[in-house]
């Protein structure tokens, strides 16, 4: 059986991890290698010549379509793309693509992605490589743009059922090791995803950081109290209370202070 050359592109070392976890199953995978943002990527490709490449499509500093447009007249490999796209946005460009992987990942639906990524690497002309690739460009530039940039719902896996969380349920968002743990009233879930990556698909006019590993709804705020030791403490709709990072305090004590001003009622914010 012949091996294949697979690259993970993104900016997550979690998200590479667990895609070069899932590679690491397949026994016709190869060689496995990593870049973090577009220039390493398209050195990585002149250099190993990757037969699959997995691109992550939102980082910053730049995007999966400028590695793209990069490898357009050069030996493009396979693209298949690792997205929070919503599925409404994915069909604008579903027809050009060698296949798409939605996060957080499933892992069937990854075996699936990467079977067909494997047909087309093995079967494919350079010439249809190369005008696919510049039709998936152009697609995927369409779908960006039409696509709100905003999460507008989470999908979390309890037992065997996928349940949606709409945005305006959560409460707080708690980081919980490599993954977040997402908070609702009477009930919370566990999330497939970095508490870094989740906060920039975060509205801010909705949700604001209040520490490190703490990220929460800024309606849900019902009081800001003084702690010890100068600390502060945000009480939460639910009940719940969490403490405020002292570099997100005075940033903190400026949004409220500007919201309680315009509604006229500082009482009990801070």
């Amino acid at each position: 059986m012949m091996e294949l050359t697979v690259l993970v592109v993104d900016d997550e070392p979690l998200a590479r991890r667990r895609l070069t976890r899932l590679l690491g199953k397949i026994d016709w995978v190869g060689r496995i290698e990593e870049a973090g943002d577009v220039d390493e990527a398209y050195r990585a490709v002149g250099k190993i010549q990757p037969d699959i490449l997995l691109l992550d499509i939102q980082m910053p500093g730049g995007s999966g379509f400028d590695v793209l447009e990069r490898l357009v007249g050069a030996a493009p490999p396979a693209v298949v793309f690792v997205t929070a796209f919503d599925h409404h946005a994915l069909r604008a460009f579903e027809a050009n693509a060698v296949d798409y992987i939605t996060k957080p990942i499933e892992p069937g639906r990854f075996c699936t992605a990467m079977e067909r990524a494997r047909w087309a690497a093995a079967s494919r002309l350079q010439a249809d490589r190369i005008a696919e690739l510049q039709e998936t460009i152009v697609s995927l530039k369409r779908a960006l743009n039409e696509q709100p940039k905003r999460a507008s719902e989470f999908w979390v896996k309890v037992r065997d059922v996928f349940v949606r969380i709409a945005p305006e349920n959560i409460l707080r968002f708690q980081a919980e090791r490599d993954y977040v743990r997402i908070h609702v009233a009477g009930a919370d879930y566990l999330y497939q995803e970095s508490l870094a990556s989740l906060e920039r698909r975060l509205d801010p006019a909705d949700f604001v950081r209040i520490h490190r590993s703490t990220i929460v709804r800024r309606s849900a705020i019902v009081r800001i109290r003084q702690a010890p030791f100068a600390a502060l403490i945000a009480a939460l709709a639910d009940g719940s209370e969490v403490r405020v990072g002292r570099t997100y305090a005075a940033a903190l004590r400026a949004r409220l202070t500007r919201t309680a001003g315009r509604a006229s009622r500082t009482d009990g914010l801070i």
